[in-house]
């Protein structure tokens, strides 16, 4: 018998658990609270140790599902290697998987046996998939005879993902634009319905005729991200040994889609018209070509942080928080940077633009332009920002608390559930 970890454990510890443990050929767990009037399961490759937005969402379901004992949850997610974990009504499996190329911290999820027996054995009445590429054809087998009603969260803009990252003529980038928006209407027969976080990506997806579209904005943890934590920015500035003066930062993953090569290019220029220094927060793969950067030395740079409060601890002391990724679907460390009191810079295209005309809580400058982000920058450091970040503070609380957001999704599932059953 496989007997499962907690789940505070598997996240703190993710390797921790029994090692001989087989998920495709030992016996499973029990399903935990097998009379909850709703079992979710939620399946990804979008998962792992450093990474980010995905990552908080589910670990947000999950807290809210535990809260509600009438909810059942199921995270299913690649791992180093097999794990069961369990807690207050939520389980996650790990299923061992190899690292995909160039994109750490994530990994492939190739276990077809092993998602097939999970789903039969916790027989959910909805599964969530939360990834493009492998999983939804896995699942789409594993669900071959069970009827279970499957939906997309949108979480990733694949078709802009893949022409943005070729070089080349622009006839070519089309090409591979219109054929990830072919793959992309493919996946959607799969779907009931595809959730989406932003106005953004919904005009986008129906422009290309996916038209069964929920939209659910994402959330943020207020009472963890706020304001008063400003009051000891001086302390967490000298923890991380960040300078005094005006500072502003990203946090996430160092990729290629975030551009932050752009922000790179212009902040010599920033900081020369403002005094305000630069520090990029986490890890990826781009990490090592970002220090060789020209600015590269002036840059500050600071490890992924599990520890969510201390996270918080360093969105309240940025001055701006800089969000330069235009495929952002939504946005959530730009929601949490607002809700910190922190205004934000980003560019004009993509979910984080939504959030800060939303606000009122930043500018936005042209995607790519180094010189249009300069102007904003110098804009945004000439105004008042502590008055700038009290307007995305309150946006925040009034339109992002994560149990609204969680109570409008359940929704959207009590929805799709009872179309099905009258199908």
């Amino acid at each position: 018998m496989a007997y499962p970890i907690s789940l505070a454990d598997a996240l703190t510890h993710p390797a921790r658990g029994r090692a001989s443990l087989s998920i495709g050929r030992d016996p499973l767990p029990v399903p935990l609270r097998r009379d909850a009037a709703m079992s979710v399961l939620d399946i990804t490759e979008w998962f792992g140790e450093t990474s980010g937005g995905i990552r908080t969402y589910l670990m947000q379901k999950a807290q809210y599902v535990a809260a509600h004992p009438e909810l059942r949850h199921v995270v299913t997610v690649p791992g180093e290697r097999d794990s069961v974990s369990d807690e207050q009504g939520v389980r996650m499996y790990r299923l061992r998987g190899p690292r995909i190329p160039r994109q750490r911290p994530y990994r492939f999820m190739l276990a077809t046996r092993s998602v097939s027996r999970i789903v039969q054995h916790e027989r959910p009445d909805l599964i969530e998939i939360g990834s493009p590429f492998v999983v939804p054809w896995i699942v789409r087998h594993a669900t071959a005879a069970m009827h279970v009603p499957l939906v997309c969260f949108y979480h990733t803009n694949l078709p802009r993902m893949f022409s943005t990252g070729v070089r080349g003529v622009a006839r070519t980038r089309r090409a591979i634009s219109q054929a990830a928006w072919h793959y992309m209407r493919t996946l959607d027969r799969l779907f009931q319905v595809t959730i989406v976080s932003s106005a953004y990506s919904a005009r986008e997806l129906a422009a290309e005729g996916i038209t069964r579209i929920a939209m659910v904005p994402l959330g943020v943890e207020v009472k963890r991200f706020r304001p008063l934590r400003r009051a000891h920015s001086a302390d967490t500035r000298a923890r991380f040994g960040l300078p005094e003066g005006p500072l502003a930062g990203f946090v996430g993953r160092f990729a290629r889609e975030k551009e932050l090569g752009t922000v790179l290019d212009a902040w010599r220029a920033i900081e020369q018209r403002t005094g305000a220094r630069l520090v990029l927060i986490g890890a990826g793969p781009l990490e090592a070509a970002l220090r060789a950067h020209p600015y590269g030395p002036r840059v500050l740079f600071v490890p992924f942080q599990s520890d969510r409060n201390v996270l918080a601890d360093l969105m309240a002391a940025l001055d701006v928080y800089v969000a330069p990724g235009p495929m952002e679907t939504f946005g959530l460390a730009a929601l949490e940077a607002l809700s910190s009191g922190t205004p934000v810079l980003s560019v004009n295209d993509g979910g984080v633009a939504e959030l800060v005309k939303g606000s009122g809580a930043g500018r936005l400058y042209v995607a790519g332009n180094v010189e249009s982000l300069v102007d904003e920058a110098v804009t945004l450091f000439g105004g008042d920002l502590e008055s700038i970040g009290r307007a995305g503070r309150d946006f925040a609380k009034a339109e992002h608390s994560w149990d609204r957001v969680f109570d409008r999704l359940f929704a959207v599932y009590g929805d799709v559930l009872a179309a099905h059953r009258a199908r």
